[in-house]
């Protein structure tokens, strides 16, 4: 399934905690391991721009961590979107 890349400045990107970016980390640690991506360091930072929590694996914003984990297969093998 296709999709456009989620923006940076998506609004979408605001209503995400430091739970979830949290659990999102743990999700793209499990699924990108076999794959070699490997962020033993990354946590939901303390750092936000414009309301934005950053993701701590070089200040990234969480449409990165987002498009990632869409690039990568899913637990069942297949794409998620």
């Amino acid at each position: 399934m296709n999709r456009e890349p989620v923006a940076p400045d998506d609004p979408r990107m605001r209503d995400y905690t430091k739970a979830q970016i949290t659990a999102l980390l743990g999700e793209l640690h499990r699924r990108g391991m076999p794959y070699g991506l490997l962020w033993g360091s990354a946590s939901a930072g303390e750092s936000t721009l414009d309301g934005r929590i950053l993701v701590d694996f070089g200040h990234s914003p969480v449409s990165t961590l987002l498009n990632l984990l869409h690039l990568l297969p899913g637990p069942e093998g297949g794409e998620r979107g």
